[in-house]
C-alpha cells in the first residue's frame, strides 16, 4: 500500500495489475514499447554509424529562462524513483517543480541539488533511505509520489545561458491509488542571513491533515565557534506560542550528538538510512572563508503528524562569554518534505538566480 496519510509501508506484491513505466529523453511519453526510437538528440552525432537504438537521445539541453516539462502521465499511480545528473554549476540554477492531478501551484518547488541533499554546489555522497547521491554526482530519489489522474513534472533554467546536458529517468506504476494516500510535497525556504534574534521558518501555512517526512539544511556559517545549539519546534495544529514537539539541539536532532565532534577537533561526517551530516566543507585559507555543511533527517519510522495545521522552526545559536547563547545569523537553506491532503496553501514562487546563488 502507498505512504498515504496512515504511512503503511510499500508492498507492491500485494497489488493486481499495475504496469511499470519510465520517462526519459529516449522515451519521454513512457509509452509502452517508446523507448530508443529517437532520430535526433544530444547523442546522434556519436551514434550517426549506428542508427536508431543506438543511445541517440540520452538527455537535453534548458534553454535560457525557460521551464520545461520532463515529464507528464495520465492515469493513477505513483512515481516511485528519479535518477538525474548534471553538472553541479547546475543544482542553484534549475528548480525542479511537480505538480499532481491538474493543480495549477506546485506540490514541489526546490532547487534541483537541495532535492537531492545538494545545496553547495559540490559534490557530497549520500547513502539514505529515500535519497542517494552516488559518485560521481548520481542523484537518485525513492520518495513515493501518488497522484490519481495525472502527475507533472518541470525543470526551469533560471540562467541566462542553455544549461549543461541534463540526463534523466522517471519510473513509475500505474495502478489504483488508495483513498487514504496523501500528496507529496516539498518547499525550499532560505535566510541569508538570518535576522538577529530572529528563527528561521523551514515550513509554515500548512493546512489539513498530513504527516512531515524529512528535513535537508545546507548550513552556511558566519560566526566562528560552534553553531548548532538551536533547537527545531513543530506547531502542530492549534499550537500558537509554544510547540508540542520542541527538540534539544541541531546536531541532536539530525541524530547526532556533542557537537558531531569525532574523533576529537573534527567533525564525524556520516551517512545513515534516516539521518546524516554527509557533508562538512571547510575554509580554504583563502576565499572560501566560511564552514558550510550539509545535513539531513528523515522521518520515515517517525513521521510528524497533524491533523489541521503545521508549522516548523529552527533556532541559530552559539555562545558567547559567560556560558550565555549566542543568536548566530547564518546563512540556511532548508528544504522540508511532507505528505498532506490536497489542496495545499500556495507559496511564493522561485524565480530569482540570486536567491538561490551560492555565495
Amino acid at each position: 500500500m502507498f505512504n498515504g496519510l496512515h504511512l503503511s509501508p510499500g508492498n507492491l506484491s500485494r497489488l493486481s495489475g499495475a504496469r511499470t513505466r519510465s520517462i526519459s529523453p529516449e522515451n519521454p511519453t513512457g509509452a509502452a514499447g517508446g523507448g530508443g526510437r529517437a532520430t535526433t538528440g544530444t547523442g546522434a552525432h556519436a551514434a550517426r554509424e549506428l542508427g536508431p537504438g543506438w543511445k541517440i537521445s540520452p538527455s537535453i539541453h534548458l534553454p535560457a529562462r525557460t521551464e520545461q516539462e520532463i515529464a507528464r502521465i495520465d492515469g493513477s499511480g505513483a512515481i516511485q524513483h528519479i535518477w538525474l545528473t548534471i553538472h553541479p554549476t547546475w543544482w542553484r540554477r534549475l528548480v525542479l517543480r511537480m505538480y499532481w492531478d491538474g493543480e495549477s501551484t506546485p506540490s514541489v518547488e526546490t532547487p534541483l541539488g537541495d532535492f537531492f541533499c545538494q545545496g553547495w554546489g559540490v559534490r557530497c555522497q549520500v547513502t539514505s533511505l529515500p535519497v542517494a547521491v552516488n559518485p560521481a554526482g548520481g542523484f537518485n530519489s525513492y520518495w513515493e509520489m501518488p497522484f490519481r489522474h495525472a502527475a507533472r513534472i518541470t525543470v526551469e533554467n533560471l540562467m541566462d545561458e542553455a544549461s549543461d546536458p541534463l540526463y534523466y529517468q522517471i519510473t513509475y506504476t500505474l495502478t489504483d491509488v488508495p483513498d487514504d494516500a496523501a500528496y507529496f510535497h516539498a518547499q525550499w525556504r532560505r535566510s541569508n542571513p538570518l535576522p538577529a534574534a530572529q528563527v528561521h521558518t523551514l515550513l509554515e501555512g500548512v493546512r489539513g491533515p498530513g504527516h512531515y517526512v524529512g528535513t535537508y539544511i545546507a548550513w552556511g556559517v558566519h560566526n566562528t565557534g560552534w553553531w548548532g545549539e538551536g533547537e527545531i519546534k513543530f506547531y502542530l495544529d492549534d499550537d500558537d506560542e509554544y510547540p508540542t514537539i520542541c527538540g534539544t539541539g541541531t546536531e541532536d536532532y539530525f541524530g547526532g550528538a556533542w557537537n558531531f565532534e569525532h574523533p576529537e577537533g573534527s567533525y564525524g561526517v556520516f551517512c545513515s538510512p534516516y539521518s546524516g551530516l554527509p557533508q562538512v566543507i571547510l575554509p580554504d585559507g583563502l576565499y572560501k572563508s566560511q564552514q558550510r555543511f550539509g545535513l539531513y533527517r528523515w522521518h520515515m519510522l517517525d513521521p510528524i503528524r497533524f491533523q489541521s495545521a503545521l508549522r516548523v522552526t529552527i533556532q541559530a545559536l552559539g555562545w558567547r562569554s559567560q556560558g550565555r547563547y549566542l543568536p548566530l545569523q547564518d546563512d540556511i537553506a532548508s528544504t522540508a518534505f511532507w505528505y498532506q491532503a490536497e489542496p495545499h496553501t500556495p507559496w511564493a514562487r522561485l524565480a530569482a538566480a540570486n536567491e538561490l546563488e551560492v555565495i
